[in-house]
Parts: C-alpha cells; structure tokens; sequence
C-alpha cells in the first residue's frame, strides 16, 4: 500500500451478546469489557473507522452461527463494513450471516474441512466476498493452521495453505498468531513478511490481502505493518486496554 497506509480493523469479539476478548483464545480467560456491542461499534465509527471484525466465540465453540442478531444490530446502527466469523459450516448459516448485514464471511475449519464447501462458497458469493482465516501455531521450523475455534490443530502447513486458496481465485485472508493474540506482545512482522514474499511471486495469478491479526500492542507497530505490505490490521485488546487511542487511529485514518 502506498504511503504507509493500511485498513485499520477493530475486533468486537461476542460471547452471550458482550463484548469480550479472550487471551490465546482460551475461554477461560474471558474478560468482558463492554455488554453493548453495539456502543462499542459506534465509538469506532464516530472516530472515522469505516471497518468491523467481529466474532461469533460462541458460534466458533459450538460450530454454528449464534450471535447472528448482534450483527444484526451493529449494522443496521452504523455504516461499518463488517467481516463476520465463527461457527459457519453450512450455507444457511453463511446466507443467515449476509441476510444480517455482514459484507464478508471469514472462512477458517472449514477452509481446511471442508475446502471443497469453501470453494463452492467463494464461486457463489464472489473472493471479494469471502475471506480465508489462516490461524497458526508457530513452530521452530514453520507453523500449522488451528481449527475448531483453537482447540485442534490441522495437519495444513501455513504457507502452502495460503499460497493454494490464492490459486483459487481467494485474495483476502487474516493471519492470527495464536501465540500472540490477547497477549499484548507485538505481532508476527517476520511470518507475515514470510507470507508476503512466499505467495506474491510472479507466477501466482492473485495478489494477497494479507490482514494482520494478533498481538497488537502500540500504535507504531501498525505503519511497520503497513510497510511490510500488509492490507489490514486488525486490532482488539490493545484499543479495550488503551494501549492505543482512537484518536490515535482517526488521527492515522485521516492523516
């Protein structure tokens, strides 16, 4: 992106219709920091935010959409443009989520479950419509892709994972540290500066749109991201715990 520039993505993560965020996205280490996700949505808005990341933590636990009328909400009481995830396995809970007012779908188990499923769903409703959640758990000598919301880890390769759903036509995809996220640590600027270098090479047919995710914890980390190439960043804890402002971010927004 030109001039150091990048989507700026704050999460609202649900559980029982409030906003909460979790660390390493162990529930048990739920923390609740707003019950109105919807105030919370338009606080982002009033400061200039035109994104949303928001996700259903009970959907991904039971493996189906729940928090659907909390999208709902927010998007009939802002004009954020909402990415929605957690639980989706099947069509009518995608068409439940689109019906609600998501403007994307994020796809993570059941890209690697079920891929046939996942590209049968970025054929129907568009790759601008969908987005692949590659969630990782870092190793010494590369990382695998996390399912189930975080509790079972697949037998996908990162890299090969990613590179592969860019050949079927998907550009969008979020890369959690697992690591990383809810810790307030810095993000993973050398596995996306990996992905970056791994899936941009000039026989691939699709340039990634790589949304950083995890691990967020100051503001100058997010023109790093955005140097690195990065498309988006999507920051959560470090916004709940005034790490970073919101006018920090209007500020960059604007600027």
């Amino acid at each position: 992106m030109n001039n150091n520039k990048i989507r700026i993505i704050p999460a609202i993560d649900i559980i029982d219709g409030k906003c909460v965020r979790l660390s390493k996205g162990n529930f048990d280490t739920k923390i609740i920091y707003n019950d109105n996700p919807v105030d919370v949505a338009k606080s982002f808005e009033d400061h200039g935010i035109e994104y949303l990341h928001l996700v259903d933590l009970d959907g991904a636990k039971t493996g189906r959409i729940v928090n659907h009328k909390v999208l709902e909400a927010i998007a009939t009481k802002t004009n954020l443009k909402i990415d929605f995830g957690g639980g989706i396995k099947v069509s009518d809970d995608i068409k439940i989520a689109f019906e609600s007012g998501a403007n994307q779908i994020t796809g993570g188990s059941i890209a690697v479950n079920d891929a046939q499923k996942f590209l049968r769903w970025i054929e129907c409703f568009g790759p601008d419509k969908m987005i692949l959640g590659a969630d990782f758990n870092p190793y010494k000598n590369g990382a695998k892709i996390a399912i189930s919301g975080w509790k079972k880890e697949s037998t996908e390769d990162l890299l090969p994972f990613i590179y592969n759903y860019l050949q079927n036509k998907i550009s969008y995809v979020v890369c959690t540290d697992i690591s990383k996220d809810g810790m307030l640590s810095g993000p993973s600027f050398e596995v996306y500066k990996q992905i970056l270098e791994h899936c941009n090479v000039k026989e691939n047919k699709n340039h990634i749109k790589l949304i950083a995710s995890g691990g967020i914890s100051e503001f100058d980390e997010i023109p790093k991201l955005a140097e690195l190439g990065c498309e988006g960043v999507i920051i959560g804890k470090a916004i709940y715990e005034d790490r970073i402002s919101l006018k920090q971010l209007e500020n960059y927004i604007i600027s």
